[in-house]
């Protein structure tokens, strides 16, 4: 399973394909990773699919946006070919239509990569991966750590805040300037809490032995085994399959230059 797979190593794996196929301006290259994608995502995980469908319609919207508006602007490059349709002062050609395709496919692949990741990886797990595999130093991922899990406690602190106004009297701001004063009574608290619950936390890991240095032991040790290769062979190795097909029948466009 995935969940289960190093999360520096899995980080790589998701971001190697990423940066390679926004280099594609073909729809057969993208078009096809996602497949992959999506067989993955369903196959080696316990994802739920209507909960990837939720946590993935906005990626969806956007790729809808990025294509429509790309097949609009698309500059010289990439707009030549035949008209195919006309939109107000607009003209849709056949090489502006299949570059906005193009994106949308590629946003979608993006999204489609970033929710496996997120939803397959444990925080705190790669915080450690970060510190053994990648060698970042305990001050950044410690303090990294902190600031995400201070979050869901801003979230709390923030209804509070919101409850003992309105206990107060005091309505829901209505206006540009209204909501201006609401963000600044609501933002002045809650950043002297930030600034007060982190120095008790400084405080907290010096008095336990926490000098940021990189020489130190691990309760939890992430190590990297045969699996977690195999992983990143199949994403980096499916992606490599994907180019040389698409080379071979004639599809692959890189920079909108046809190879």
């Amino acid at each position: 399973m995935i969940s289960s797979i190093n999360p520096s190593i899995k980080m790589v794996a998701v971001l190697i394909p990423g940066i390679l196929l926004g280099l594609t301006y073909d729809v057969f290259t993208p078009l096809l990773y996602f497949i992959f994608i999506l067989t993955v995502t369903f196959m080696m995980t316990n994802i739920p699919i209507f909960r990837w469908m939720k946590l993935f319609s906005p990626f969806f919207i956007l790729a809808l946006g990025f294509a429509w508006m790309t097949m609009l602007y698309a500059n010289q490059t990439f707009s030549g070919g035949e008209e195919i349709f006309s939109f107000w002062m607009f003209e849709v050609t056949a090489g502006s239509f299949r570059t906005g395709v193009s994106v949308g496919l590629r946003s979608l692949c993006f999204g489609a990569l970033s929710l496996m990741f997120i939803l397959t990886t444990d925080s705190t797990k790669l915080m450690l991966s970060f510190m053994q595999q990648f060698r970042l130093p305990p001050k950044v991922t410690y303090g990294i750590l902190a600031g995400y899990r201070f979050l869901p406690v801003f979230r709390h602190e923030l209804q509070i805040l919101k409850q003992a106004h309105r206990i107060r009297g005091v309505s829901r701001a209505r206006g540009i300037k209204g909501r201006l004063n609401q963000f600044r009574r609501y933002a002045i608290p809650l950043l002297a809490n930030g600034i007060r619950k982190a120095e008790r936390v400084s405080i907290a890991m010096e008095s336990k032995g926490f000098t940021g240095d990189t020489d130190r032991t691990y309760y939890h040790h992430m190590t990297v085994g045969k699996r977690d290769w195999l992983f990143f062979a199949l994403m980096i190795g499916v992606l490599i399959a994907v180019f040389a097909l698409s080379y071979n029948l004639g599809y692959l466009r890189i920079f909108g230059r046809q190879f």
